[in-house]
């Protein structure tokens, strides 16, 4: 279910971003663009996150 809300909430990112890109520099607005960039970003999320580790930092005493 986690990788349904991160595809969701980086495809409307992705389209918001490529809107307002677009607006900006005059061009017109290409859902296709956004769509590619929405799983682009997903899929480096979900990578990103795997490749973190999980556990908790131990605290540390500098005498």
């Amino acid at each position: 279910m986690r990788f349904f809300w991160t595809l969701f909430w980086t495809f409307l990112l992705a389209q918001m971003a490529t809107y307002v890109i677009s607006s900006m520099q005059g061009s017109s607005y290409q859902f296709s663009t956004g769509a590619f960039l929405g799983v682009a970003m997903t899929i480096f999320v979900i990578i990103i996150g795997s490749l973190l580790p999980n556990d908790p930092v131990g605290h540390h005493d500098h005498h």
